[in-house]
């Protein structure tokens, strides 16, 4: 029996809250049974001061053994802007085509006079920077920033990587605030800046963005979101341990490229219909949810409505965010929404929503009627998500139980307040269960977070973690649940299609149950994760059935393909 169950003056804390002296009191005055309900009280206290056994899904946090020794920076001494208090993100990608994925992670740095209200008095001896960790295979990885060519002098933001030119080798995109920077793979371990050769003008502070084939050439087209327009002076009427907030600057345009299939982009922003729209976007996603064979766009917006733009198959995207029910948090309000991920998380075939947020969160079940339902609060989420700020997230079958389960990262808003991370493990019916307190010792760590990236960077079957912490040390989480479920994780290679198969509708069918799972290309908060596609299979010894229908719209059948394995499926 879990300790718990004799506890209902807990029922309603989370599991790993200290919050128990009002409800132990209010428990002993109602019963009116002082021995028995301190007799009580005495084993809930034990209980919950006991390590609980260890659950289905478990972490560990391994940076330091694994080589990845990167601390963030938001280049000041103190916390003082909109623009410091934004944080980075992460991507995994095979930069060196090895069959590892790497890990570039973004980071701030020490802007000019009169950026920052609490300047570093004298510059760092080794400047921060970001990052390029090449994985070897092991359990390690090496810094190969310097000699990749990608240390790049940005106050930078997201990064998301594709296969821009369709040549076979993987190139990365890093936004940040002034510009982005769009860097070539040469083939050869190393990057070119290839921004202006491509035509990526982006002005302003750029931060959440993905890539897309939004028209079905067969060239991955580039959505950018910008936050708002920076005024680095404006400081006036706010209290010494406070700053101006979102709305206190003019929100900003997002943008839309369109890959010229010839290594340069065209700003389609107002022929498409994305420019008439000002917002102050976080995070983007772009995923096909009403199935039609084209990739829709979401952004979450930070204290403005959410929009979701619905490819017209035309060239144009209408924005449907209010009729559509997913504008707004729960109560109607613009939350600070960070984090949108697309994903079929109660196995019906149609792409759910989930979005964190600075509120409740929102998990938005798609109704297949170009409608969602919020079931949040049914799914057990909010009660316990509503004491933090959330940033970071992913789904991802942790367990590989058929599942996908939620991973959110925690952190103060405004000023840096540590706060614990929290797993969420799918039980199926659109209901989940907070794992945290035995998942590992590292969700008793408390830190600010931010970006949040996942992958199976050891090709083992279990998909892992990278956290970037603002203005501090990141985690490197190592998936060590039990071995006891079966999985594939399907690389794509895209001929007709983008060489990266981002659009692709994969499907799985094993032990009865029917997974479909979209390849996409930039998620959760300023991060891309893993860009194979990885299904858990239970207790399923054998696929039925693969099926994967590719953005061109051709669909390709592999029978009985082998599992526990990475497999590539290369288009016909």
């Amino acid at each position: 029996m879990n300790a718990f169950a004799r506890c209902p003056m807990f029922s309603l804390l989370p599991p790993h809250s200290n919050a128990f002296s009002a409800r132990i009191s209010a428990s002993l005055r109602l019963r009116g049974e002082l021995t028995r309900s301190l007799s009580i009280t005495l084993f809930c206290v034990a209980a919950l001061a006991q390590p609980p056994a260890p659950g289905p899904i478990r972490f560990e946090e391994v940076a330091a053994q694994a080589g990845v020794p990167f601390t963030h920076s938001f280049g000041a001494g103190k916390l003082g802007s909109l623009l410091e208090s934004t944080g980075g993100g992460a991507v995994w990608f095979d930069y060196n085509n090895d069959g590892l994925l790497d890990l570039f992670v973004t980071s701030g740095k020490p802007l000019g006079p009169g950026i920052h209200p609490y300047p570093l008095r004298k510059p760092p001896q080794n400047p921060p920077g970001n990052h390029l960790y090449r994985n070897d295979g092991k359990g390690h990885f090496t810094d190969v920033t310097q000699q990749a060519h990608v240390v790049g002098d940005l106050f930078s933001m997201a990064a998301i990587a594709a296969d821009y030119d369709n040549d076979g080798h993987t190139d990365l995109l890093v936004t940040g605030y002034g510009r982005v920077i769009l860097y070539r793979n040469k083939g050869d371990g190393t990057f070119e800046d290839a921004t202006a050769k491509a035509g990526l003008k982006v002005p302003g502070w750029s931060i959440g963005a993905a890539w897309l084939d939004y028209d079905r050439d067969g060239c991955v087209d580039l959505f950018v979101g910008r936050y708002v327009k920076f005024d680095p002076e404006y400081r006036s009427y706010y209290a010494a341990d406070n700053y101006p907030g979102p709305l206190d600057y003019e929100p900003e345009t997002n943008l839309l490229f369109h890959n010229n299939c010839n290594g340069t982009f065209t700003d389609v922003s107002e022929k498409a219909g994305i420019a008439k729209f000002k917002s102050r976007a976080m995070g983007v996603s772009a995923a096909d949810f009403d199935l039609d064979g084209y990739p829709d766009i979401y952004v979450a917006n930070d204290k403005t409505e959410n929009f979701l733009f619905h490819n017209q198959k035309n060239g144009t995207f209408k924005e449907i965010a209010v009729p559509a029910g997913v504008a707004y948090g729960q109560n109607g309000e613009s939350t600070s929404a960070m984090g949108p991920v697309f994903a079929d998380l109660d196995g019906d075939g149609l792409p759910d929503l989930w979005v964190t947020d600075s509120k409740f969160n929102r998990l938005m079940k798609n109704t297949g009627h170009l409608e969602f339902e919020d079931v949040t609060e049914r799914a057990g989420i909010s009660q316990l998500a509503a004491q933090y700020v959330s940033w970071g997230t992913g789904a991802q079958d942790f367990d590989n139980d058929g599942r996908d389960d939620i991973f959110i990262v925690h952190g103060g808003l405004i000023h840096l307040v540590p706060q614990e991370h929290s797993v969420f493990r799918n039980t199926g019916a659109m209901k989940f269960d907070d794992v945290s307190r035995a998942a590992g010792t590292f969700f008793e760590v408390k830190s600010v977070g931010r970006g949040a990236a996942f992958a199976d960077y050891d090709n083992d079957g279990k998909v892992d973690a990278f956290i970037v912490n603002l203005g501090a040390p990141a985690f490197l989480l190592h998936n060590t649940s039990p071995a006891t479920n079966h999985w594939i994780t399907v690389k794509l290679v895209g001929h007709k299609s983008n060489r990266d198969g981002i659009g692709a509708q994969v499907e799985v069918v094993a032990g009865g149950l029917r997974q479909q799972h979209e390849r996409v290309a930039g998620s959760g908060y300023l991060s891309a994760n893993d860009p194979r596609v990885h299904f858990g299979l239970g207790a399923a010894a054998k696929i039925d059935k693969l099926t994967v229908t590719w953005p061109g719209g051709g669909k390709q059948v592999v029978d009985n393909p082998p599992i526990d394995r990475v497999v590539t499926i290369e288009e016909k």
